[in-house]
């Protein structure tokens, strides 16, 4: 299973996604999602990996885009 993880401005987490069976799931959900989490205040996403506990962090992403101010 897969989630995404949720983070603010101060890398603090603030809340999830809902879960997806494969990675592939995952990535196309937060193609299309990403926008609106960043008009809601998700500064970065981490992808994590892994049931009850055994989460394992698989990469990170910053949502805004580099040249943004």
């Amino acid at each position: 299973m897969f989630v995404w993880r949720y983070l603010d401005a101060r890398g603090t987490e603030s809340g999830a996604s809902d879960r997806f069976e494969d990675r592939d799931a995952a990535e196309a959900w937060l193609s299309g999602s990403w926008e609106e989490l960043l008009e809601g205040g998700v500064e970065a996403v981490e992808l994590v990996e892994g049931d009850a506990g055994s989460d394992e962090v698989r990469y990170r992403m910053e949502l805004r885009p580099e040249d943004a101010t």
